[in-house]
């Protein structure tokens, strides 16, 4: 019997993209294996493209652990892929579970995911490993002490994410429009051009892999053209970070500004996850998705700084997935948990 391996996207929403590089990644391994998609609603557009899809919870319900632990156990996935921030605890916590019933669920340890989702957490931890960061604080602390803080400032939700609800502070006013809103914080505006690093960290901690990305242009939040740069300090931080940060694992991404003028870099956040411009990378040659099935089939993982091309170009473009009312759920509510 040949290898298999049974891959699941959890909140699969619109990554068809990543799917599409996860199945392209079996096929160059000679391994057979399903691309499973979980999510809400049919309406989603990696659940119509799957191999198969199923329903699940919202993430905050208390079935939603159990429901996915069913729904690996009876589609015999090898492999979870989480996508979105607001489930990578539950799973960090429920990582063992998911190893008893044979699928690794690719997500660093809790004390990792609870740093990098709250923006507090983030940059306490950042000023304590002396990573270099923007000044941060709250905008009462700007009212407070107004002396202290230039304007313009940036204000983000503490918990955000996508650029969703992040607001430029030009005024006194609007300080006290941000104060008015709850959970947000307040940094300094970095210099220079923005990075996005797809970093790689093997199962035994190591970071391998360091792919930066300029962002050229963006929409949401996320990036819409892009290009890979070799940089050997944006680069040398990633690591400093992804090396620094306690049982990380998997895939992350590193937000780097990058001050051409003085040199000066700054970490903004990062994510133990895939983020949205990951194609770039993949194309380029950091074939994440590659390294992941090789390290969940027990292989030699070949992940590596080496392959991976400077220059490459991503312009991305909308395209469209058609399908049947029936097909895209429109007709009645979906069963709650359970396959399709």
């Amino acid at each position: 019997m040949s290898e298999s391996c049974n891959i699941l996207i959890s909140s699969a929403g619109r990554r068809v993209a990543l799917m599409r590089l996860f199945r392209a990644s079996l096929a160059e391994l000679g391994v057979e294996g399903q691309i499973l998609a979980a999510d809400l609603r049919a309406s989603s557009s990696a659940f119509q493209e799957a191999d198969r899809a199923v329903y699940a919870p919202r993430f905050g319900e208390p079935s939603f652990i159990p429901d996915m632990l069913e729904i690996c156990h009876t589609h015999h996935v090898r492999l979870l892929v989480p996508t979105v921030d607001t489930e990578l605890e539950l799973y960090a916590a429920a990582r063992e579970q998911f190893a008893e019933i044979g699928t690794l669920v690719t997500v660093s340890d809790p004390e990792t995911v609870v740093i990098s989702c709250d923006k507090e957490r983030t940059h306490k931890w950042l000023v304590e490993e002396g990573i270099p960061t923007p000044r941060q604080t709250t905008p009462q602390g700007v009212l407070d002490h107004p002396d202290d803080w230039s304007l313009p400032l940036l204000a983000k939700p503490r918990w955000g994410s996508s650029s969703i609800g992040v607001m430029r502070l030009e005024t006194a006013e609007d300080v006290r429009m941000a104060e008015r809103r709850d959970d947000m914080i307040v940094q300094t505006i970095a210099p220079g051009r923005e990075y996005t690093v797809d970093v790689f960290v093997n199962r035994d901690g190591r970071v391998c892999c360091t792919v930066p990305r300029l962002r050229i242009e963006t929409r949401g939040g996320e990036i819409t053209k892009g290009v890979t740069v070799r940089s050997k300090p944006i680069q040398k931080l990633a690591r400093w970070v992804c090396a620094s940060l306690p049982g990380a694992q998997g895939v992350f991404n590193v937000q780097i500004f990058s001050d051409d003028t003085t040199g000066a870099l700054n970490v903004i956040e990062f994510n133990p996850r895939f983020g949205g411009g990951y194609p770039l990378a993949h194309q380029a040659g950091g074939v994440f998705t590659l390294w992941l099935i090789e390290e969940t089939l027990g292989r030699p993982c070949g992940a590596t700084d080496e392959t991976w091309s400077d220059g490459v170009v991503m312009l991305r473009y909308d395209n469209a997935i058609f399908c049947t009312r029936a097909q895209a759920g429109l007709d009645e509510p979906p069963p709650r948990g359970i396959p399709t």
